[in-house]
């Protein structure tokens, strides 16, 4: 599961993976065609020294991009290197240009797609022109060959090419940019409410630990003496159940905003939750806590150490249960791995649409404070989840 900044990265270097794959068909293609054409090549050596680099930069540069992020600048050189490329090998071909003209018209929808409307309509005008040279430049080394009006008409044909992309990419753009903009408005929109809930959490819990509690605590002090004058077993029950419902608003209010996360920080709040759980005898719980000093989200990864536990102790059956927490330049991790029932992350979804909202609610709000959780999971096999902030 990915955040929005790596949605917007995935998006951008998509294209040029695509292109990387769809390049080494169209190297063998032409292979094939030329070859097929049984044309006798101008420079023979020179066409088969470029073609086979050019294979060969091809995988190569196909290994790259599906290995590694793709750099800024990877659809402007590999676009540059395969219009190089393709004249170049028409040059070097003489009579074989006619059976590669396929590829120029390849050429500008190999970038249409990649939302740059300037780069596919300079492709388009390049490759209309590269087109043009290379029949100029056989005609004035084969007098036999003349430039005649089929060859313009083609020329006519790439240049209409050319527009037709570039409007198909300034369409898709703007469509493109119009999702992002969606996007950022639901982050932003989540991260309000987030940040908004939180206030009213801290507002209701002081207002429970001021009043309400207070007044049960000074209950049971008044009861205490009472029951010290008065031994009555009505009044034992009766200070039962004051005890009970203290503890029990005692645990509402560290729920809404616990106090050991605003005083002493996150990682020691976690480390209290993590006794908690261990406490329970449900699972045994291995905790590697460093200290990451004071987080704008502590409070958005404390609540999510919280929800996976109780996750965990709810459903996964698990037996041991590991907890870190690590500060990784800029950025805090934590990784809660257990190894219960495990389950299939594609899921998540449909559980919502079930009403079942923790584990959903809190991708989308670790996404929107620009953050990822990544979710490593299946039946049987435990589960994994790694939360960066």
């Amino acid at each position: 599961m990915y955040s929005l900044a790596r949605i917007v990265d995935h998006l951008a270097s998509e294209p040029v993976r695509v292109w990387a794959c769809l390049r080494l068909p169209l190297v063998a293609l032409m292979v094939l065609r030329v070859y097929a054409a049984d044309v006798v090549h101008w420079l023979p050596v020179v066409y088969g020294v470029v073609l086979g680099a050019y294979a060969a930069a091809a995988l190569v540069w196909l290994v790259m991009v599906l290995r590694k992020p793709v750099p800024p600048w990877a659809a402007w050189v590999s676009t540059s290197i395969d219009v190089l490329a393709v004249l170049a090998l028409c040059v070097a071909s003489g009579g074989a240009t006619a059976a590669l003209l396929p590829l120029f018209f390849l050429l500008p929808i190999s970038v249409a797609f990649q939302d740059r409307p300037r780069l596919t309509a300079a492709l388009g005008i390049i490759t209309a022109v590269g087109y043009l040279v290379a029949w100029v430049v056989y005609s004035m080394r084969d007098d036999a060959v003349e430039m005649t009006r089929v060859v313009y008409i083609q020329f006519a044909f790439l240049l209409w090419l050319a527009a037709a992309t570039s409007a198909l990419c300034f369409v898709l753009t703007r469509r493109s940019n119009r999702v992002m903009a969606l996007m950022e408005m639901r982050r932003q929109l989540v991260s309000e409410s987030a940040r908004a809930e939180e206030r009213q959490n801290r507002e209701l819990a002081e207002h429970l630990h001021d009043e309400p509690l207070q007044t049960l605590l000074a209950a049971r002090l008044v009861l205490d003496e009472v029951r010290e004058r008065v031994p009555d077993p009505g009044l034992d029950i009766v200070h039962t159940a004051l005890q009970e419902t203290a503890a029990g608003m005692r645990s509402t209010v560290t729920a809404l905003h616990p106090q050991v996360l605003a005083q002493l920080g996150l990682t020691e709040a976690i480390r209290e939750l993590v006794r908690q759980y261990d406490s329970r005898g449900d699972f045994i719980v291995e905790a590697e806590l460093d200290e990451v000093g004071p987080a704008d989200s502590q409070a958005l990864l404390y609540r999510t150490a919280r929800e996976l536990l109780n996750n965990i102790a709810k459903h996964a059956a698990a037996t041991v249960v590991r907890v870190t927490l690590f500060r990784q330049g800029d950025r805090i991790v934590l990784e809660i791995a257990d190894d219960g029932a495990g389950f299939d992350p594609a899921i998540v979804t449909q559980r919502v649409a079930e009403g079942h909202i923790g584990l959903a609610s809190l991708l989308v709000r670790v996404e929107a404070t620009g953050g990822e959780m990544h979710i490593s999971s299946q039946p049987g096999a435990g589960t994994q989840v790694t939360v960066t902030l």
